[in-house]
This record gives C-alpha cells, structure tokens and sequence, in this order.
C-alpha cells in the first residue's frame, strides 16, 4: 500500500532526476575533473580496478532479477515509475563490488540476496532476525521522493520504495542507554569483489559501517529503503536493503544492511576513519562547511532535462529539510560537528 507523507518539502514529478540523466553524472563530473570521495583512495586503484567497465553496448545486454514492489500507486504520480530500468543501474557508488563508477553494475552480476538475514541486537529488549520476506512484508511500502546531495557537490532527485526506520526500532524496544544506531554492511568477499581486493575496493576498510544518533535514526524522514522507480534494489544499489537519510551527504546512506546495533556510545564510521579531516561523523549537508577541497556552497542540479540544462544552485542547510531535522542539532557548532 502506498502512503503519502506531503511536507513542505514534498517534491513533485517535474523534481525527479530523469534516470539517464542520474546515471551519466560521473561522464559530467569527469568533464569538469571533479573527482571527490573516490579520489581519497585514487592512487590504490590499478588497472586492475579498471578492467570491469562496460561499454554502452555491454550495459545495454544487463538484466537483474528485479521484481515490482506490492505498493498501490498514486494517480498522480503514477509516471514516476516509468523510465527505463536499464538507465537507473548503470553507474553506482558501492565500493564493495569496485571503486570506479562503472564497475558495480559489472561486477554485481551474480550477487544472491537468497537467503539474507537482518540482525537488530544492542540495547534492546526485543532484539530481532528478520529475512526478506519480514523485509518487505512486515511495514506498509511508501513512495518518498527525496533530494540526494552527494559530498561531491552534485545532487539528484530519487523516487525510494521503503519504510521508517523508527517503525522498525521500535520493534525491538531501545532502552535507556541506546544513545546510537549503527549499521553494517554485508561482509562476503567471495560475492563482493572488492572486499576481497583492496586495490578493487579503493583502499577501504571492510565491511562498510555507519551510524546515527538514535535521534536522527527516529526521525520520520529516515528512511529502510528495499526499491526505487517502483521495483526492488538492483545489487550495485544496495539490494536488498539500504538506509536513505535526505539531510546527510550520501556517503551516510549504507547498502546491502546484514546488522543494526543500539550503542550507549558513539561508533566509528568507514569514511570518518579513512579521512576525518574530511568526512565528518554528522555528515549534516552545510553550505558554510567546505570540504577541505573544494566548496560546500553550491552544487550542481543534475535534474531533468540534460545535464547542462541548469545552473549551478546554491545548496540548502540540511539539503532543505532544516524544518524538519534542525532542531536535533540546537546548540551545536555544525563546522566543528560537521
């Protein structure tokens, strides 16, 4: 069933980033040597990272057992779903299966989700396994169409299929020391590439974790997603289930999610130990806070339409949520809690 949540900042179908547009960023980004994140690592990756990419022909042959989502769809936005699949699933960030662009879609290609397990365990009263089925069966399904702001000063609009995460800890009952969220990502070298080479995998350290204040985990923004443009996560997308979190950059948002645990204490995080200078633990989008290499301020709308069809935008404190998520960060000094 498809709930709509309308806010202030609800976007609407002209907002959507057309898909081919989504996916041919890194062609844009290229163009402009804008190299961001990636490049913390660049010098780790070989040719032998670069040996996985396709050519437009090869991606054209791609096919992913991905199925439509049980959700009724809202008259209205019912055109949202239908830009071609194969647009949506040609270029990913998802270091496990290789650090270029390219090579998740590549290199993915006989990922299982079969069986999968979700462990939820910490402090709580009701720690919790679920499989797939508990997945995509146990919440309602919503349509939430966000903006994505990546760190690297491009942004995008993302129609997601999931469900709150809060719905989800509330399963298992918090109790009073569980002050964070933390989030793993699963670890299986044999299936994920780059996790079984450092060079494929950018120099990470493996598996891939984050985390949240317990907070921001409850807000009604933050969303378990298991489907985009209506069907289920592609693998290079982070099937079966990721986290989306709209304020933060999207290095925040952990695919293919195998652990939650409820801490007392704050956890560590894959890009805040790999460069703490320049990937912070809030990851909060903040226009007065530039990466230590480039600006913060503005970013480029890859939206509908081309991606020179408009102009450099300014960006908004917490990607334009501010109303909705400010409050958790009273008080705080957001550059030095960046």
């Amino acid at each position: 069933m498809l709930i709509n949540i309308p806010t202030k900042n609800t976007l609407k179908d002209c907002n959507v980033t057309d898909e081919s547009v989504y996916l041919e960023r890194r062609s844009l980004l290229k163009k402009m040597g804008f190299l961001g994140a990636s490049a913390v690592m660049s010098s780790a990756i070989t040719s032998t990272a670069q040996a996985g990419f396709f050519s437009d022909d090869d991606k054209e042959k791609v096919k992913f057992q991905t199925k439509a989502l049980n959700f009724s769809k809202d008259s209205t936005n019912e055109h949202l779903l239908r830009t071609p699949e194969n647009k949506v699933i040609s270029h990913n960030n998802f270091y496990e299966f290789g650090a270029q662009k390219d090579q998740p879609l590549a290199l993915s290609q006989g990922f299982d989700v079969a069986p999968w397990q979700l462990k939820i365990s910490g402090e709580c009263d009701n720690p919790i396994t679920l499989d797939y089925d508990n997945l995509t069966n146990m919440f309602p399904l919503e349509e939430r169409i966000y903006r994505l702001r990546c760190v690297e000063a491009w942004s995008m609009v993302i129609p997601w299929i999931g469900f709150s995460l809060a719905g989800l800890l509330k399963k298992v009952a918090p109790n009073s020391r569980a002050k964070y969220v933390a989030f793993e990502t699963l670890h299986d070298p044999k299936q994920m590439p780059g996790q079984a080479d450092r060079r494929l995998g950018g120099g990470l350290i493996f598996p891939y974790v984050e985390a949240l204040r317990i907070d921001e985990a409850m807000n009604a923004l933050t969303l378990m997603s298991v489907g985009l443009y209506g069907k289920t996560l592609p693998p290079q997308n982070g099937a079966p289930i990721r986290l989306v979190v709209p304020w933060k950059y999207g290095f925040k948002s952990i695919k293919s999610i195998v652990g939650i645990k409820l801490l007392e204490h704050k956890p560590p995080t894959t890009w805040n130990k790999l460069a703490p200078k320049e990937y912070g633990f809030y990851a909060n989008v903040n226009p007065n806070h530039d990466h230590p290499r480039w600006s913060q301020a503005s970013e480029r709308s890859i939206t509908t339409g081309g991606l020179f069809s408009r102009n450099r935008v300014a960006t908004l404190p917490f990607n334009g949520y501010g109303e909705e998520v400010a409050d958790l960060y009273k008080g705080m000094d957001l550059s030095k809690n960046f």
